[in-house]
């Protein structure tokens, strides 16, 4: 995916979540989004599943409740990104980024996390 139609499907997902016209749920399926910057990016909800994030950035990104079922998030960082509820079922999160993520809720049942960094215990993030 080109970076002028992510920014055209991440502006449409903003106007959703606001309940404004002309606003779509961001449908990112299948995407190839490798290297993709989407820092601070706000997909709560939006369906990422089968998408392939390798080495995306996705520091401080709102991801709550999105469907990330199956998604290659292999050295993805997600420093400081709100998993919160998200599906996360099938995931490739090998070495992965994970400080301060929040992971309350999240589904990972089948996900690979080997060697995913930042997973150690803190009160209400993982």
């Amino acid at each position: 995916m080109n970076a002028a139609d992510l920014k055209e499907v991440l502006a449409k997902h903003r106007l959703y979540l606001g309940g404004d016209a002309g606003g779509e749920r961001a449908d990112l399926r299948g995407a190839d989004l490798i290297e993709a910057n989407l820092c601070g990016a706000n997909l709560g909800g939006a369906s990422l599943a089968e998408a392939d994030l390798w080495m995306a950035n996705l520091t401080g990104a709102d991801l709550h409740d999105a469907d990330l079922e199956g998604a290659d998030l292999h050295d993805a960082i997600l420093t400081g990104a709100d998993l919160h509820g998200a599906n996360l079922r099938w995931a490739n999160l090998r070495w992965a980024i994970l400080h301060r993520a929040n992971l309350l809720d999240a589904d990972l049942r089948w996900a690979d996390l080997e060697g995913a960094i930042g997973l150690e215990a803190e009160e209400g993030t993982t």
